[in-house]
């Protein structure tokens, strides 16, 4: 795909943790279109799987009659990738530090740590319906 053109795509998920599954499928799809090494695809894979997530079990706390709505746009030589939810947001400044010596062993708490990562900008927004997280990659070859 020429980098002046622009792509959307959409996926909407009802709020239960067993669609995380779609997320890879869709993803595929779209790399078809996009080409990205193996290394992007990975980064795109992991981010979004964990913005997905987060969005279905702590926006949406797991509500199946709550969307997640996974939107990927191609701009030129950047990715934009927007996870709506219809929960009430997250102030990620209040979340725990994963490298904090008393975090190291737990479970979770590592998600918005590896989106903040894996792509070159991640932003949480709150929405009308409820909140988004908004990460850019850059996809330039």
């Amino acid at each position: 795909m020429p980098d002046n053109e622009q792509l959307k795509v959409v996926l909407v998920l009802a709020s239960n943790p067993q669609q995380i599954t779609q997320v890879e499928g869709f993803l595929e799809r779209l790399n078809n279109q996009l080409h990205l090494d193996e290394v992007q695809y990975n980064k795109l894979l992991v981010a979004t799987t964990e913005a997905v997530n987060n969005g279905i079990i702590h926006g949406n706390k797991r509500d199946p009659a709550k969307k997640v709505t996974l939107t990927c746009v191609k701009n030129h030589a950047t990715l934009i990738i927007r996870v709506d939810d219809e929960g009430s947001g997250v102030d990620p400044g209040a979340l725990p530090d994963p490298l904090a010596e008393e975090n190291l062993l737990r479970e979770n708490g590592r998600g918005v740590f590896l989106m903040r990562s894996l792509m070159e900008k991640v932003e949480f927004e709150k929405t009308a319906g409820g909140a988004a997280v908004v990460m850019k990659m850059n996809i330039e070859k």
